[in-house]
């Protein structure tokens, strides 16, 4: 039996390459014989993994990880890894001060590498600083009225009175970017950035609305600079603004997460000469089914008429409405009943998820 493995991350306890591992060793105890994106990706289509110094949401020097493809040309990003909210205690959340400069370092550090071509994830952000922070790291001008590069964080935006590209890295206008977006949020507004995803960053009722409207000055500013940068544009207020500063201030373009993820490592030519296709993720609900990785991943299954299965590790009653869009079966993973970290730790979900997959493939195998 052939089984292709494209699952998503459990977040908070397994990355995708985890909780992959950890299905292929349930198969395995069966067969005869025998957070992150970037990993799964990099280690999945033969590249190569780098860690480099960069400034934390903080202001801190931190340690974050990308990927450089086998080709040589394409890096994988993640701006969680330099700018991610996990990053943030609870105590210390404050969107006003948390920066994406450290990502521009990690798309400035590819490209001193040869790369050209970027895939850059967006999700899990500390930050609303519309992207400035990262423009800064590449080389734009976000200056204040003294000429001075604006403070970290949404408070320079407060601070922004003109854009310049005079010091822009030259090697920025031979690069691509396919941005990884699973949101449709505009820059401001009612559904915009600081509105809907400001309060998990830490942003008061007050700091929202003043947030919303240094955003709008900024992207006045940005729409004089580049005609391109729409704040209304579906997307653009991903990653507290992130989405607006690559659509308005590098060659990019904003798709689905899954969809980049499925062109990428070419995942249906594997599918065709499956005989089961295992996907999932940390929570099957009835959102699974508007646009995640498992019903992508299913989509494609079915055109060939494969079979598929999901393990999560939890599943809600609504759940039942993955069976209507390509996934056959889903398992919970959860063998017991545990406190939600023990429930996350990683060794209790790897061991889960293995012991649950044994058990299905044993059934499947009879």
């Amino acid at each position: 039996m052939k089984a292709i493995i494209a699952i998503d991350s459990l977040k908070g306890s397994l990355s995708s390459l985890q909780a992959g591992d950890a299905i292929r060793e349930g198969i395995l105890r069966v067969a005869d014989g025998g957070e992150g994106t970037v990993e799964a990706l990099t280690i999945g289509m033969g590249g190569e993994l780098r860690t480099v110094t960069v400034t934390g949401p903080l202001g801190e020097k931190t340690q974050a990880q990308y990927g450089i493809l086998a080709d040589g040309v394409t890096a994988i990003v993640e701006m969680s890894a330099a700018a991610g909210i996990t990053m943030v205690p609870d105590e210390k959340r404050n969107p006003l001060y948390t920066t994406t400069y450290g990502v521009g370092e990690m798309i400035r550090d590819a490209m001193g590498r040869g790369c050209r071509r970027f895939i850059v994830g967006i999700g899990g952000s500390a930050t609303n600083d519309g992207g400035v922070g990262m423009l800064q790291a590449l080389g734009y001008g976000m200056l204040d009225e003294s000429g001075r590069q604006v403070s970290f964080g949404a408070q320079g935006l407060r601070e922004l009175k003109s854009i310049t590209d005079d010091n822009v890295i030259p090697e920025l206008r031979d690069c691509s970017f396919r941005i990884a977006c699973d949101v449709t949020n505009p820059l401001c507004g009612e559904t915009g950035c600081s509105a809907v995803y400001g309060p998990q960053k830490g942003a008061t009722l007050s700091m929202i609305l003043q947030m919303d409207g240094w955003l709008k000055n900024y992207a006045k500013l940005a729409a004089a600079y580049n005609p391109k940068a729409d704040r209304e544009f579906p997307g653009t207020g991903a990653a507290g603004g992130l989405g607006f500063a690559f659509l308005g201030f590098t060659n990019a373009v904003l798709k689905s997460g899954i969809n980049i993820v499925l062109d990428e490592t070419k995942l249906e030519e594997y599918v065709k000469d499956a005989d089961v296709v295992i996907t999932g993720e940390g929570r099957l609900d009835a959102q699974t089914v508007m646009g995640k990785a498992p019903i992508g991943v299913a989509k494609i299954a079915k055109k060939y008429g494969k079979p598929v299965i999901a393990f999560a590790g939890c599943v809600t009653p609504d759940a039942v409405k993955c069976n209507e869009h390509g996934i056959d079966a889903f398992f919970p993973i959860l063998r017991g009943v545990v406190t939600l970290q023990e429930a996350m730790d990683f060794a209790n979900a790897r061991k889960n998820m293995a012991d649950t997959v044994e058990q299905v493939f044993r059934l499947m195998k009879i």
